[in-house]
């Protein structure tokens, strides 16, 4: 009986962990590198989150873009919560991190879910596949640098 009971917790664990990581967005709210990039040319443009490490918004950052993070903390989700004060539910928003690929990335998605939470459905997640450096750095787009404010 006890061995019973140890295989079906494990064939529950194996079929709840060996799931695909279920995303909070949907497709269209992914952002390529390329397309951010020509729209930071252009006249309107979003409101731009980072949603990571201090550490690696002080070394590059995309041009105007706030530091809003580490979302995966408490402390950076009230960052990002006062980041997007007096912003307009109806803009777009557009948040990265990049520490890491963006499967793996515990930033993403609890800033994601905050910012629905909040009423902020324009939310678009810049689709960094490797990290930040790979997939926007080296691929010569603009970056600025500088601390947090």
């Amino acid at each position: 009986m006890k061995l019973k009971s140890v295989l079906l917790v494990l064939l529950f664990a194996l079929a709840v962990f060996s799931r695909p990581l279920r995303e909070p967005w949907k497709d269209a709210d992914l952002l390529q590198p390329s397309a951010l990039s020509i729209r930071l040319g252009a006249g309107e443009k979003p409101v731009i989150l980072m949603v990571g490490f201090n550490v690696l918004y002080r070394a590059k950052h995309i041009p105007k873009a706030i530091y809003a993070g580490p979302a995966s903390q408490p402390d950076g989700l009230a960052l990002l919560k006062n980041g997007v004060k007096g912003v307009d539910p109806k803009s777009e928003i557009v948040i990265y991190c990049g520490c890491c690929p963006m499967k793996d990335c515990p930033n993403l998605r609890p800033a994601f879910k905050t910012l629905a939470e909040m009423g902020y459905h324009n939310v678009k997640v810049l689709e960094l596949e490797d990290n930040f450096s790979a997939d926007w750095i080296e691929q010569g787009y603009p970056v600025e640098k500088g601390s947090a404010k």
